[in-house]
């Protein structure tokens, strides 16, 4: 289907330029043809009023003396006119008293020739038809009228003239059109074709993404102009360019740099690791064995402050231990690939507080997990981060005689968001910042044990699975802890 919008401008160009010419000789040549064909209707009508008041003048006394012979050759001089198809003279009272009709020049060789029609109300007057004009007017005597003339004249003249403006018009119009794509085609090599380059160029720069390359300018107009504003640009862009592919190399090479510093901090970090691992815990398991190995020796020996004071080496020593450990797994948490798999949360959950009622026999503890709850995650940390969660929860329901641990899911803007709640000590919501920081405790160590490392394992976790976690509590009401991944 044509499409203005799809042609190139040198085609755009073409067309309006033939359409200008066409639409302005078309318009010309019209009113040409129609004025042609007024004032050659207003002659006609002139002539022929002329031929009847020639033919009135030469029967008035025809009319007067009844002589309707001596008015058929006064009419009989109409056939040197040959637009003149017949013609006819009439009494006063409208009776035809003589006539004239041309032999062979009717309009339709089928049609006989017919006299002109009169209308004796309206004497004198003219009225075109489709192929003649009827014209009559009266004939005066001394003032007064005696008769009537009419004409009727065939329009096959002017027929013919219009077809032969026709034709004129038709022939100029073509000359013109052909006149106006020459002149159109040159103009298009000192217009569209800087166009066309430069649209050429720009297709270039944006396939290849070779900025280096550039317009032709082959004028100082508007488009001249155009183009060497593109060329700016391009040389902008290229400049540009140039300047990031050298950061870039720097950057490179400022990561790579970097890589290596994090390498190495790495590596220190791990021998770290392996000295907290193994060179802190031999003085901490000497410490907690002997001071053990006192009181089952000399305990006797001592008296109650003595074995108080050693019992609370043995615990310091212990919360030591675990806080190393707590660490260590907080820096694990921190390092390692993660890989995303399909993990049975509820299957998970539930093994955890199997644990849990194994650790402790004795507590009554109602765990509520929901049914198909599954997630996409690092299996492994998943189970770090549902475990601190849970003992969490078991450890601050440690008071209540009876206490009940709910894990579920919900949703949130459409997303799936995991929680686990308890009715245990709760917190003071204005403290929650403080929750998931390293080593933060909004309990103190007499209420409940542990090291404040578990919450923030658990933040740490969540993070390197792109989600968030949150928490809402009241005091002596429980606790419910948000996580999405």
């Amino acid at each position: 289907m044509f499409s203005f919008r799809q042609l190139s401008i040198k085609h755009k160009l073409t067309l309006l330029s033939v359409l200008a010419s066409g639409s302005a000789l078309i318009l010309a040549c019209g009113a040409f043809v129609a004025y042609d064909s007024w004032t050659f209707r207003d002659a006609l009508i002139q002539t022929i009023a002329t031929q009847s008041r020639i033919i009135g003048t030469n029967s008035a006394a025809s009319l007067l003396f009844g002589d309707p012979r001596s008015a058929t050759e006064a009419l009989a001089a109409l056939e040197a006119e040959p637009t003149i198809l017949s013609a006819g003279i009439y009494t006063r009272e409208g009776k035809l008293f003589a006539s004239y009709l041309r032999a062979g020049n009717s309009q339709d060789p089928d049609d006989k020739v017919q006299l002109p029609e009169i209308s004796p109300e309206q004497a004198e007057s003219h009225r075109f038809a489709a192929s003649y004009l009827d014209l009559s007017r009266p004939i005066i005597f001394q003032k007064e009228t005696v008769g009537m003339v009419a004409i009727r004249a065939g329009l096959q003249v002017l027929r013919d003239r219009q077809l032969r403006y026709v034709w004129i018009a038709a022939s100029v119009l073509l000359i013109c059109t052909l006149g106006a794509i020459s002149v159109s085609l040159w103009f298009q090599q000192r217009i569209s074709q800087p166009l066309l380059d430069l649209a050429a160029t720009a297709k270039r720069v944006s396939q290849d993404k070779d900025f280096s390359v550039r317009a032709k300018a082959g004028s100082r107009d508007e488009i001249g102009l155009l183009v060497e504003t593109f060329n700016e640009m391009l040389g902008r862009i290229q400049g540009q360019n140039q300047a990031l592919e050298k950061a870039r190399d720097e950057l490179e090479e400022r990561v790579i740099e970097r890589t290596t510093q994090l390498e190495a901090a790495n590596k220190e970090l791990e021998s770290f690791s392996y000295s907290v691992s193994h060179d802190l815990r031999a003085p901490l398991r000497s410490i907690d064995g002997f001071s053990q190995a006192l009181l089952e020796d000399c305990g006797d020996k001592l008296d109650p402050q003595g074995r108080s004071d050693l019992q609370r080496v043995r615990a310091a020593t212990q919360h030591m231990a675990q806080l190393i450990d707590d660490m260590l797994d907080l820096s694990r948490v921190s390092r390692g690939e993660i890989r995303r798999e399909t993990v049975d949360l509820t299957s998970m959950v539930k093994n955890i507080a199997q644990e849990l009622r194994t650790a402790e026999p004795d507590r009554k503890v109602d765990v509520a997990i929901a049914d198909g709850i599954r997630a996409q995650g690092d299996a492994r940390l998943l189970r770090v981060l549902v475990e601190n969660l849970l003992r969490n929860a078991w450890k601050f329901t440690g008071k209540h005689p009876t206490a009940k641990i709910e894990f579920g899911i919900g949703q949130n803007d459409g997303k799936p968001v995991y929680f686990v709640r308890d009715d245990g000590a709760g917190f003071d919501m204005a403290y929650a910042g403080k929750l998931f920081g390293a080593f933060q405790r909004l309990h103190g160590m007499t209420e409940f044990n542990g090291t404040g490392v578990g919450l923030a394992t658990v933040q740490r976790i969540v993070h390197r699975h792109g989600g968030e976690v949150w928490a809402e509590g009241k005091v002596d009401q429980g606790a419910t802890f948000y996580f999405t991944l």
